[in-house]
């Protein structure tokens, strides 16, 4: 039989705002009830988050779906009443504003990945073929205002001196799934992306930018509001922390 002093904490949480000692080591058990779970993913982490997804619903009754997009954008909707259950932010500082902010339970804020950039090209002798008749090349990065990835792209460029003399070749997208379709797509003749994106490619494609030249990416979860009575969100965040799901995330081409 359950101990009474847990099950006061799980009573507490529930009508306090605090979901029962999430995220801290042995849990208690969610209902056996299947829900479902809406998260907010930042582009950079697309990719291994659908494979996270999968791993995890093999193993859960639960389902959860996902909306990808700009950090920035993704706050804004949830400011403004989006019903996401959890936000993995590409950054710390969206996250923690949603703490403050009275949108998203403290207790729940995890770093989940630290996120390196590449420089990439799909045709690197394409590419240094046209350089060497003194062609300009278009260079795609995020948006700096809005996506952290374009943010750390355009401080690596100042820190390797690319900057401001290029900056009229430069070409943002709305967040880094977009900077890769512009690359790819011959937009851009390469620019700075997620080593997520391209680490299944050849790695003669990309170069990985050293790490002392921007700060580190490091990337946050929280769990928000709308998502903390919600036995999917809990689970889901709960094997987000787990050690299995951390090798993982380095696997995909994070620290």
């Amino acid at each position: 039989m359950r101990d009474n002093r847990m099950i006061k904490t799980i009573i507490r949480g529930l009508f306090g705002g605090v979901f029962c000692g999430m995220f801290f080591g042995v849990l208690f058990s969610a209902p056996a009830n299947a829900t479902e779970t809406l998260l907010a993913v930042a582009a950079n982490f697309a990719k291994p988050m659908k494979q996270l997804i999968v791993k995890f619903e093999a193993q859960s009754p639960h389902k959860v779906n996902m909306t990808i997009g700009s950090s920035g954008k993704i706050y804004a909707q949830i400011i403004n009443g989006a019903p996401f259950d959890a936000f993995f932010s590409a950054d710390q500082e969206k996250p923690l504003k949603l703490v403050n902010e009275g949108l998203a339970l403290k207790r729940s804020l995890y770093t989940y990945a630290i996120g390196r950039l590449v420089i990439w090209s799909p045709d690197q002798q394409k590419r240094q073929a046209e350089a060497a008749e003194g062609v300009l090349a278009k260079i795609a990065i995020a948006n700096p205002k809005t996506a952290p990835y374009g943010a750390a792209a355009l401080e690596a460029f100042l820190g390797i001196g690319l900057l401001p003399e290029h900056k009229d070749q430069l070409v943002y997208g709305e967040n880094i799934a977009q900077t890769y379709q512009f690359i790819a797509s011959g937009v851009a003749e390469f620019g700075m992306v997620a080593l997520s994106q391209v680490i299944d490619q050849a790695k003669a494609s990309y170069e990985i930018v050293p790490d002392d030249i921007y700060k580190p990416i490091k990337q946050d979860m929280v769990m928000l509001n709308h998502g903390q009575a919600n036995p999917a969100s809990v689970d889901f965040l709960n094997f987000m922390r787990s050690e299995k799901v951390a090798d993982m995330i380095k696997n995909f081409g994070y620290k």
